[in-house]
């Protein structure tokens, strides 16, 4: 989805990705330079506004996603692909680290040709250059719906960063970003 401003140029960009919890996804995201929005939810399912409690169950066909706002400027839509497929396993399918379910998969749903055309070229790149041992199974498909979650998920890690989860799960991830691509972060806010 292309986002204009009032000239009528190009000024945001938004991509829609699953990587399995929306929290981790999203605690990666919202630290990247030039990602201006990170918002939680629910796609590629066959029911209107699904609520949380109705995706865990399965049966909804959703995934738990993220829809990343960025400035193309800054970050291109190949960079949020790379990131995205650096910071979970797309070999996997319905499972990431101990959250199971076909509302755990890999997926990125795209909006246009443009972006359904470089999905497939970074997953053939990873596959040549052997990331992973295994296939990837990521789902790659048109963007149907998407219906942020509950406000509650919102900005989950930085809400909740003591959390169990967060410190054994998400903790690693936001590491692992700092490490490796400090160059590529956000300023640290001033306090």
């Amino acid at each position: 989805m292309i986002q204009r401003d009032a000239t009528g140029s190009k000024s945001t960009e938004t991509a829609t990705i699953a990587g399995g919890c929306f929290w981790c996804i999203e605690a990666v995201f919202e630290r990247i330079e030039g990602v201006e929005k990170v918002v939680s939810g629910y796609t590629a399912g066959h029911v209107d506004d699904p609520t949380y409690e109705q995706v865990c169950t399965g049966l909804t066909g959703h995934t738990e996603a993220v829809q990343v706002t960025y400035a193309p400027d800054t970050i291109s839509y190949r960079d949020v692909l790379k990131f995205f497929f650096a910071f979970h396993d797309p070999t996997t399918l319905n499972r990431q680290d101990p959250d199971v379910g076909t509302q755990y998969r890999s997926g990125v749903y795209y909006d246009s040709p443009e972006q359904k055309e470089e999905c497939k070229a970074v997953i053939a790149d990873l596959t040549a250059d052997g990331v992973w041992q295994d296939p990837i199974v990521t789902e790659v498909a048109a963007l149907g719906p998407f219906f942020p979650a509950e406000q509650y998920h919102q900005q989950y890690y930085q809400r909740n960063p003591n959390a169990p989860y967060c410190r054994v799960i998400i903790d690693p991830k936001v590491l692992k970003l700092r490490e490796a691509y400090s160059s590529r972060l956000k300023p640290a806010p001033l306090v």
